[in-house]
């Protein structure tokens, strides 16, 4: 993700609590996350206000697919990557929904990376050690490109070695059209498929940890200077609780997001490849509003189409 985007706000006490509470239910409490409704053909026929541009795709997850816009072909998808990275490290190196796990020692490359003008950081030091829970949080919230990378290398002992087990965890939950390059979605070569990537998020939101950092609106690490503040700006709005912003100039603006529905039911969706050409800025700020929109809809129309 470029670091040209969007200051994102603070939502206040009211946001801060309401995403607290959102997140605690789902860690304590989380619903049925089983099921693999087709994203293509919609099983709750829902008038919703898609994008007109790139690709998007959802479905509320125990009731089915609401179906999916656009041409569903392999595009730049950015730091939505980091999704993935995330799942591998804690599919290697799982914790516990309040656990920090392991201190890891950020090297030298980490540190030289975090200056860099040309991509979102985190502002780490060589030789600091920093948990495991909170370098998945500086990726997840900010989107440290630095900090994807330093874990793909403790992890892999490279990132060309933990690239390979992202393409493997890709083919095996069925992502057909994806192909990952890096660990952290600055490389125009790693693209997917809105399609692919709610594949993905399915099994995301089912990691409690996981859950509970990309629903984090803000927080501090030990050792990383100020408050880190999340790029998802729409978190407790319209019961949103993650999960990951991307953007670039050939990615233009992307979402990948989840909401707690009324009655509990999450709600998963993708919105992909919004304005791209233009600033990263204008990118993600396309992706975000056309999000806000959707994910308004459905909550507005979800309730009465459940009982039909």
């Amino acid at each position: 993700m470029s670091r040209t985007r969007i200051p994102p706000a603070v939502g206040g006490v009211a946001a801060a609590v309401a995403v607290a509470v959102a997140v605690t239910c789902w860690v304590l409490f989380p619903p049925e996350l089983a099921g693999r409704a087709s994203a293509s053909r919609p099983s709750i026929d829902l008038a919703l206000p898609w994008p007109s541009d790139g690709q998007s795709s959802a479905e509320v997850l125990g009731l089915g697919s609401l179906g999916s816009r656009g041409e569903q072909q392999p595009v730049p998808i950015a730091s939505v990557t980091k999704v993935m990275t995330a799942y591998v490290v804690l599919k290697d190196h799982p914790l516990d929904a309040d656990e920090p796990g392991p201190q890891i020692t950020v090297d030298e490359q980490a540190d030289a990376e975090s200056t860099s003008a040309e991509e979102s950081t985190a502002q780490v030091r060589a030789g600091r050690r920093i948990s495991e829970r909170d370098l998945l949080a500086l990726m997840l919230v900010p989107s440290g490109n630095n900090i994807a990378r330093l874990l793909a290398r403790w992890d892999a002992g490279s990132q060309e070695a933990f690239v390979a087990k992202m393409n493997r965890e890709a083919a095996a939950l069925g992502m057909t059209s994806t192909t990952y390059t890096g660990a952290s979605g600055v490389e125009d070569s790693t693209t997917s498929t809105a399609a692919d990537q709610l594949r993905l998020a399915r099994e995301a939101m089912k990691i409690p940890v996981l859950r509970a950092i990309v629903a984090t609106p803000n927080l501090r690490v030990d050792g990383v200077p100020g408050e880190v503040v999340n790029t998802n700006t729409l978190l407790g709005r319209d019961g949103v609780i993650g999960l990951k912003t991307g953007s670039s100039t050939a990615a233009g603006g992307a979402l990948m997001w989840a909401a707690q529905a009324p009655g509990g039911k999450l709600i998963l969706g993708v919105v992909l490849h919004q304005s791209p050409g233009g600033s990263p800025a204008s990118g993600l700020r396309a992706a975000l509003e056309n999000s806000r929109r959707l994910i308004a809809a459905i909550q507005h129309e979800l309730p009465a189409a459940a009982t039909r």
